[in-house]
């Protein structure tokens, strides 16, 4: 499975984040860019970046259940 069908989006999901890529070129760098400009960035985001970001989420929520499932283990008798 690519990375890019990991994170499936709904059309206004998509026009969303593009228009949240295009705003913040606008606030933080005083630059515009277009719709495909900031699809590709989203697509860049998605492929590359995005996945680090969820196989963290993963971990810490794998992290989290150890954690709560050993602390009801200690309490059996």
């Amino acid at each position: 499975m690519k990375n890019k069908d990991m994170f499936k989006l709904t059309k206004e999901q998509r026009e969303d984040m593009i228009n949240s890529i295009k705003n913040y070129f606008l606030d933080e760098r005083e630059e515009e860019i277009g719709d495909l400009a900031s699809n590709l960035m989203l697509n860049f985001i998605i492929e590359e970046i995005a996945p680090e970001f969820y196989n963290k989420g993963v971990y810490d929520s794998y992290k989290y259940m150890s954690d709560r499932v050993e602390d009801i283990l200690t309490i059996q008798k």
